[in-house]
Parts: structure tokens; sequence; C-alpha cells
């Protein structure tokens, strides 16, 4: 084990030395838990911690609990957690996946195998007929998409994750204006559950569809409908196509792609990263609060990754600056990356004020573990 700590001064005597090295943020380096790139430092295993300790408090949560005794998949905690473990599990060197990660994969099986059985996440009432449809699809799209996440690199496609996509597709859109669109939940929470989130949604569809090809008719649907939207959606949503983008050919042009890149760039903070509240668009929390203009984690962490996952080189000034600031700004305390919510002004060490920095730290980890 080695203990790092930086001051300034001459020679101290031993007591005064630890009585400074407990004022002092302390970075503890085990194995393979520091990472090391031309962006910095950050700490792997304590990335690993904060999200690990995070989904066992998610699936234990009273709110959180829905029948057949399984528990909400939830797009703050638990997909960016299913996401984002297994490139944490590489980047250790860990040989087994975390206890967590494997009770989430076996509670998507659960529902998955149980779809006829299991209800809604959220049923309809009269001021939201279609919720419950809603749910159903909502959770379809991140059903499959996890499972073809724990997957791996396999070409082979297991029933579990047959019966996922064959329920996903079902819940796809047929006609109408949104053809070739999944219906969404909203719930008036930007950026994953408002009004323009069902282009959210069926990003996420299509990188599922992108890793585990299973119905070519449908995903051209998909793609058409990404590519029809695209020119109105928010820097947030068009952030989400650029990573569809990588998985899915034909939802972007070349041009359109590098027109994004330059459209981040422009809304790039000084200090190398982004802002949610910039990039999601005109937007008024509930509790009437100023949103936060800070650069935050999850926007940083998005836009990086999903900048890298389209083919721009880590040396590209606008990603390094943001990988470095990544690697800069995780957390000595708990190793989390911060994010802020859009909706209420939250105290962000309560459980439910955490839920923007457990996405943060996911989509952190998936940018900087990306391999290019």
């Amino acid at each position: 084990m080695l203990i790092v700590a930086v001051w300034r001064g001459g020679a101290r005597r031993y007591d005064e030395e630890i009585s400074m090295l407990a004022k002092l943020a302390v970075f503890v380096c085990i194995g393979a838990s520091l990472c090391r790139g031309e962006e910095g430092r950050w700490n792997a295993k304590a990335a690993a911690a904060y999200l690990d300790q995070r989904a066992e408090w998610w699936m234990t949560w009273p709110n959180a609990a829905r029948d057949h005794g399984t528990f909400c998949v939830s797009c703050h905690t638990a997909v960016p957690y299913a996401l984002s473990r297994p490139r944490l599990r590489r980047a250790m060197g860990e040989t087994a996946s975390a206890g967590a990660e494997q009770k989430l994969i076996a509670n998507v099986g659960k529902r998955v195998r149980l779809w006829a059985e299991v209800q809604p996440f959220y049923f309809s009432n009269k001021d939201a007929p279609n919720r419950s449809a809603e749910s159903r699809a909502t959770e379809a799209v991140l059903n499959a998409l996890v499972l073809s996440v724990s997957a791996g690199e396999s070409d082979a496609l297991s029933p579990g994750l047959k019966i996922a996509f064959d329920n996903m597709w079902a819940a796809q859109i047929a006609d109408g204006p949104n053809r070739g669109a999944f219906p969404w939940l909203d719930f008036h929470n930007r950026p994953w559950e408002a009004d323009d989130s069902q282009y959210y949604g069926s990003a996420l569809a299509a990188v599922a569809a992108g890793r585990r090809p299973t119905d070519s008719r449908r995903t051209d649907l998909l793609v058409a409908y990404l590519r029809r939207e695209f020119a109105s959606q928010s820097l947030v949503n068009k952030t989400m196509a650029l990573w569809a983008a990588a998985k899915l050919p034909g939802i972007l042009t070349a041009d359109e792609k590098a027109a994004l890149v330059r459209d981040l760039a422009g809304a790039q903070g000084p200090d190398g990263g982004w802002s949610l509240t910039a990039l999601a668009g005109a937007w008024k929390r509930r509790d009437g609060t100023a949103l936060p203009t800070a650069t935050d984690g999850y926007a940083a962490g998005l836009v990086a990754y999903a900048m890298a996952e389209a083919g721009v080189s880590r040396t590209n000034p606008t990603l390094a600056a943001g990988l470095r600031w990544l690697a800069q700004n995780q957390s000595a305390v708990d190793g989390r990356w911060v994010g802020y919510s859009l909706n209420k002004d939250r105290d962000l060490n309560s459980d439910v004020g955490r839920f923007m920095s457990d996405a943060a730290t996911a989509y952190a980890v998936l940018a900087l573990t990306l391999e290019q």
C-alpha cells in the first residue's frame, strides 16, 4: 500500500507530520486501481467503491422496490452502473463481476423472463393515461441495453437477451409522426424523463441494437426516426445521437458529426468541462431555484464519452480538455464525480441528491476507460 501526501515546508517532527497528513487529501493506491493517462490521474478503485455502494443502496431502497421481489432499473443509478462497472473491472484487473453487478443483472433477467407477469414500473392514471405503456417501453429498452452490455463482446444471443430484444421491438411505435421511436416516461424530469426524452430513450435503444442487431427492419425505422428528429434536439440529446451513431450507421452523416463536435466545443467551459444546464435547452426547476451553471461530471462524462466513441481522437483539443477535467475532478473523499439536478435544488450528499452523481461517476468512468 502506497500513501502519498504533498505539502510545503521543511523538516517537521513526526507528530507534526501526522497532524498535517490528517488535514490533507490522501490518495491510496492499491494494485491497478490508480489509472494514469495523458489526462492525469484518477482512482478506479474509489470510483468502483462509490458505484458499488450506490447500487447496493438502490436495490434495497423501499421506493425502488417492485413486484415479484424485483426493483426498478433506474436511468440515474442502475443503468449507468451496468454500463460502467464491467469497464472498471477490466481496468482494475478483477476476475469476477462485483456482487452488486450480479444482483442487478439477475434482477433484469428475472423481469425479462417474467415479462408477461410482472407489472410496469409505473401505472396509468387520469392525468397520465399512457403511463403504463410508456413504462413498459422504457423498461424494455433499458433491459435490452443492460443485458447486451452484460453479455460482453460475444456474438451469441442468449435466450434471455433474445427475449429482451423481442420485448423492446414490440414496444416500438409503428406509425404516425413518431414512427420508429419508443414511448418514454415523462415525469417532467430532465434529462431522462421529460417532454423531449423520447429521443434520449430511442438513442439508448439504438446503442443496444448496435451491439446486437436482431431486427433489421425495425432498426431501419429507429435510425430513420433519430435522423428525422436530430436537428430539433437539445445539445444533450444530440450528444446521445452521436453515441448512438457510433453503434448504428446512418444516424448521422460525417458532416453532421463534425458540426456537432464543433457545437460541443463551443459549449465547452473555460475549465475544459461542460455544464448540463448549458446542454439541456430551456428549462426551469420545479422549486423555482436557479439552475447551476458550473461544470458537472454527468455533462462532461457524457460528452467526452460520446466524442471518443464517435472516433474523435484523444489528441483533439476539445476532447483532451474534457478528459483532463474528468481526471482532475474526482472526489478524493468518496470517489464520485459530482452531478447536479436540473429539476430541484437538492442536498448533494443525500441519497436522492446523489442520483446525478451516480450517473456522472459512471459516464466519467466510461470516458476515461474507453480505448481508441
